[in-house]
């Protein structure tokens, strides 16, 4: 059985052990980035309030593998647990979370727009806005910061690394509110990678999906077919790579994306 979100997580958004406030975040989405998110926050001492569209019940198996510091909960509870969310869902789903839900929250926002999946977005293929732009307009009052959206799942794990190793990888972030974007470095940071400030929500088209900041830059043989990317392995990215491959990067026609 999950173990249930019991409203323990108090305190201003921590868990308290032994007199010692420990941070928590809330993850909505348990697919492969929510998960890979997870099992680094849970290993890097946070305590994670994990949700999906199918209840709690549905993490049982997560829950228990990720341990102690994991518990599942409903979308609403882990929308407000700890000092940050992670929302990583379809983009296609963002209109059924209640627009208020996240409303002054730091929001690490991981979406992409893939028309196979989400349908077409006229405002998207026309370019008037930006993926996490779109988002906001989606979800007023939250603090987003585009993250974790350039990187392939099971490079995560893959190149985590602590602070002041040799071979550490950074992210790339955008946001509009400074603060939360210092939050989300922070708490990135913690999880295992630096980070690079890629501008406001309108320059975030720079690392979505086949610009050139996008998910090959991470692998260690950059010319793997696409049908091998997703078994491929990783190579550490450091960041000033990172920034060269943001400053050089060119804006995608999104109209014309298919996969």
């Amino acid at each position: 059985m999950a173990h249930a979100f019991t409203g323990v997580w108090a305190r201003g958004g921590h868990n308290v052990e032994g007199g010692i406030a420990m941070p928590t975040l809330g993850i909505i989405g348990s697919g492969n980035i929510g998960t890979a998110v997870a099992r680094l926050a849970v290993a890097a001492d946070i305590n994670v309030v994990i949700a999906n569209s199918r209840g709690p019940q549905s993490l049982a198996g997560l829950v228990e593998e990720l341990g102690p510091r994991a518990v599942a909960g409903s979308v609403e509870q882990a929308a407000r647990a700890g000092e940050a969310t992670l929302l990583s869902i379809p983009l296609a789903a963002y209109g059924s979370v209640p627009a208020d839900l996240l409303r002054g929250r730091t929001v690490l926002d991981t979406g992409n727009y893939f028309p196979s999946r989400d349908g077409r977005i006229a405002e998207l293929d026309a370019e008037k806005a930006t993926t996490t732009e779109l988002a906001q307009q989606l979800l007023p009052g939250a603090l987003l910061v585009k993250a974790f959206n350039n990187i392939l799942a099971h490079h995560i794990p893959q190149l985590a690394r602590p602070a002041g190793a040799t071979d550490r990888s950074a992210l790339p972030i955008a946001g509009d509110d400074l603060g939360a974007k210092a939050r989300a470095a922070q708490l990135i940071e913690r999880l295992g990678f630096d980070t690079v400030d890629a501008g406001a929500l309108a320059e975030s088209w720079r690392f979505e999906p086949e610009s050139g900041a996008y998910t090959q830059i991470y692998l260690a043989d950059p010319d793997v077919p696409v049908e091998r990317m997703l078994q491929a392995a990783a190579a550490p990215l450091p960041a000033d790579k990172l920034r060269a491959a943001l400053e050089a990067s060119q804006r995608v026609k999104v109209s014309e994306r298919v996969f």
